[in-house]
């Protein structure tokens, strides 16, 4: 039953546009909406014989505590507002649309004196231009590689280009013309630049038609060199066009949203038509959803394009309420209008309609890759006579630089996937000089008493794979009785090796209490194992090498008494290197960040090294 403040609120509510909040018995926000009518939006969530399938309405009563309501002066500044608090007070019942993470982008920003394309995962409103989201790490990385191999734009740091004193091998490559240190023409180069703009828009007629235009003159000018390269992006720039298979009758950009569900699981895909061409098709997996198709839409919209530039059109498979507002906020985020519209005929409806037909196919795709997993992991179970399914699976992997800043990884895999959240990282402290075992104990007695006491995010998992054979089995198992955790499945995993006869011994699985192991490809499903085992020692090859680094790097500098580590950044970040910074004079090393005793102390403790 509605607590009486509610009921006296419903009643006063102003038939005006606006955002609303419901709060629970602890003042936190439940749910956050936007409405064209504060008054018959708010009312209709307690109308008796409502048609609302949210999963929280039937909660709702017994749940709310107040209401809050805010008046817009228009559906823009609804839907402004409305955004803002969604993301001020993350409520419970709104939908996520990011399921925890965050798309790639590529940032490229005009003002830097040589742009260049950067990955990004949050983009910002500082002016650069910003291409994507794109829903996958290799799809964002599949096209900066393709930018990078037909439009030379420099890759390297604004530290690294201020820095270099000579090309580096993207120069020699071919792939960078070395602005760095060399006299580039900055007609040609703003002319990649351009190039590449044109080809992560979309734009592939326009690009051509310069490509062409540019070829013609360089082949007039003898410029043969040059005419080749711009040959070459033009074949680059065919081959995309030839990936298209569906052509937009309307010569506009456009972007076509297209919706599939099923219970509280559903698949956003997104067509994006560039001068009337398709261009690329982005699918978004959303779980847990519990709106209505209307608002999901809008709330995936709001969020999409905070991190994309908006299109001249947005076709939508369902009208959104407050749509008009909608509209206007993401023309003011393009700086240009923008349309948001249901199409009744002609092309449009087709292109909604292939977009739908692209996310059933996503979803259909997904849950067969899912049933899929379900019958390896269960496959899993029978060969290692499991007690459970191993839905979730950790290996560790020691590694180590000649005995020295030995370092532990253990990766997860949830569901047969890389989960990064999972990964955990340990510095071994009671062991040197490559002593494998002691490191092995050490870090797993470390992981599992953590995992025994119940910490948030160190909960165990389903399965242990050591890498290595009996020995580290062999340790795993008294590490693990040690810890207290005797029902936790441990196994070992040995790499591919010759045995002293000369015979190729294949990866292996070994298990408690089995004389013989068994061979990897004994089981396809088993490859699940190689897979973590394959992760676990990347990750701990590549945090041995970042120590490393960083142990390398540590300069002179720390041991100068009264030198910070604010000093020191600002030091090589104006100087450029370590080297610069010994060879500075006083008025250079104050001018760099330095103050005068600190000035002083630098250039006595470099003076005998120079």
């Amino acid at each position: 039953m509605l607590a009486e403040g509610v009921r006296e609120k419903l009643e006063t509510l102003p038939a005006a546009p606006g955002v609303y909040l419901f709060r629970g018995a602890d003042q936190k926000v439940l749910y956050v909406g936007k409405a064209s009518s504060l008054k018959s939006r708010v009312r209709s969530y307690f109308t008796a014989g409502r048609q609302d399938p949210r999963a929280f309405i039937d909660k709702l009563e017994a749940e709310l505590s107040d209401i809050e309501t805010f008046v817009a002066a228009s559906e823009k500044e609804a839907a402004l507002l409305e955004s803002e608090l969604i993301k001020r007070h993350r409520p419970r019942y709104n939908v996520k649309l990011r399921d925890d993470k965050d798309y790639l982008s590529l940032r490229l920003d005009p003002k830097e004196e040589w742009p260049r394309l950067r990955v990004v995962r949050r983009p910002r409103a500082d002016g650069a231009r910003y291409f994507g989201p794109y829903p996958s790490a290799s799809g964002a990385r599949k096209a900066l590689k393709l930018i990078n191999r037909h439009f030379q734009l420099r890759t390297c740091s604004d530290r690294e280009l201020r820095s270099r004193a000579r090309p580096c091998l993207q120069h020699q490559i071919g792939r960078c013309p070395a602005p760095c240190v060399l006299p580039v023409p900055r007609a040609s180069y703003d002319a990649q630049v351009r190039g590449a703009e044109l080809l992560l828009s979309g734009r592939h007629d326009e690009l051509s038609r310069e490509l062409e235009r540019r070829m013609e003159e360089a082949a007039a000018t003898l410029e043969y060199e040059l005419a080749a390269q711009l040959r070459d992006q033009l074949r680059a720039v065919a081959l995309l066009r030839e990936e298209q298979h569906v052509s937009s009758v309307r010569d506009l950009d456009q972007d076509v949203l297209g919706l599939y569900r099923q219970a509280d699981q559903a698949q956003v895909v997104m067509l994006r038509v560039r001068e009337g061409r398709l261009s690329a098709v982005d699918s978004h997996e959303l779980k847990r959803v519990a709106l209505p198709d209307e608002e999901l839409v809008a709330a995936f919209l709001d969020q999409h394009y905070e991190r994309a530039t908006p299109p001249d059109e947005i076709l939508i498979p369902v009208q959104v309420e407050a749509a008009d507002g909608l509209a206007q906020v993401l023309s003011e985020r393009r700086g240009r209008r923008v349309r948001l519209r249901v199409p009744k005929r002609g092309g449009g409806v087709r292109l909604v309609k292939l977009a739908a037909d692209n996310a059933a196919h996503a979803f259909r795709e997904r849950r067969r890759a899912s049933e899929d997993v379900e019958r390896r992991l269960e496959e899993v179970r029978a060969r290692l006579r499991l007690p459970r399914v191993p839905h979730r699976i950790e290996c560790v992997d020691i590694s180590h630089t000649g005995g020295e800043e030995t370092v532990a990884v253990f990766v997860r895999l949830e569901e047969g996937v890389p989960a990064r959240h999972g990964y955990r990282s340990f510095r071994v402290r009671t062991v040197s000089g490559g002593d494998d075992y002691g490191a092995m104990r050490e870090v797993l007695l470390r992981r599992l008493k953590r995992g025994q006491a119940d910490e948030q995010g160190w909960e165990l998992p389903d399965l242990l794979v050591v890498d290595g054979g009996r020995g580290q089995l062999g340790v795993a198992l008294s590490a693990r009785e040690e810890a207290g955790v005797d029902e936790l499945p441990v196994v070992g995993l040995a790499k591919e090796k010759e045995n002293v006869l000369g015979e190729l011994l294949v990866d292996r699985v070994y298990l408690p209490g089995q004389k013989n192991p068994i061979p990897l490809r004994s089981s396809p499903a088993l490859s699940l194992l190689a897979l973590a085992r394959d992760e676990a020692h990347r990750a701990s090859n590549a945090l041995r090498v970042k120590l490393g680094k960083s142990r390398r790097l540590r300069s002179d500098l720390d041991s100068i008494p009264g030198v910070g580590p604010k000093t020191r950044q600002r030091l090589l970040s104006k100087l450029g290197s370590l080297k610069r910074v010994a060879a500075a004079d006083l008025e250079s090393l104050r001018e760099a960040g330095a103050n005068r005793r600190q000035a002083e102390a630098i250039r006595a403790h470099f003076a005998p090294k120079r």
